[in-house]
């Protein structure tokens, strides 16, 4: 990945995203505070040098490493993670899940009513990104039907008040095609075109 960053930066290789799923791991960003690592032995962590704190990699959760030139489109980080979390908006609204921003916290957030009837914030998408020469790297994950206990080995980005969602958890039952097929559509409005 920061290979293909710098033949990028260079102008040696057109922009990527790829999209993937890991074994289960835990990931620590630039910002990871080692107390958030409950159970260190749980998973093998990995240190990435992405912005941000610790999150949960795994099956049944998609992950999009995004290489892009910001250069093409503006110079402007903040634009750029909220382009990354509108993406991911977009794409869930193919399957009726209203996914929001908040302010003060990058990722992407559901409401949904928990088992004792109250109304809930959990976060259903996570974004993590570094920039080389203005070139993106890292991404966004997105939990479709991942292991939710799995994040109690971490205090998933820092953020200890709201729990973390999936598509599974909110009744919604799509596969990993359905969700690229989205994420593909939504990408192409934000960004720009894609080629297969």
């Amino acid at each position: 990945m920061q290979a293909r960053a710098a033949a990028i930066a260079a102008g040696d290789a057109d922009e990527l995203v790829w999209l993937v799923e890991h074994p289960p791991l835990y990931t620590a960003g630039t910002s990871a505070n080692p107390a958030d690592l409950v159970a260190p032995n749980r998973f093998e962590v990995h240190e990435t040098g992405r912005g941000g704190q610790y999150t949960y990699h795994g099956p049944g959760q998609r992950v999009g490493y995004a290489m892009l030139d910001l250069r093409k489109r503006g110079r402007d980080v903040s634009a750029f993670v909220r382009g990354l979390e509108q993406w991911i908006i977009d794409a869930l609204a193919e399957f009726d899940v209203t996914a929001e921003r908040r302010t003060g916290r990058v990722g992407v957030w559901v409401v949904r009513e928990n088992a004792q009837g109250l109304m809930v914030e959990e976060k259903i998408a996570a974004i993590g990104v570094r920039l080389k020469k203005w070139v993106s790297f890292h991404g966004i994950s997105i939990n479709l039907n991942p292991d939710l206990t799995h994040f109690d080995g971490i205090v998933p980005c820092g953020i200890r008040e709201h729990g973390v969602a999936s598509l599974s958890s909110l009744g919604r039952d799509v596969t990993m095609e359905e969700l690229d097929v989205a994420l593909k559509s939504s990408f192409e409005t934000i960004f720009s075109p894609t080629h297969s």
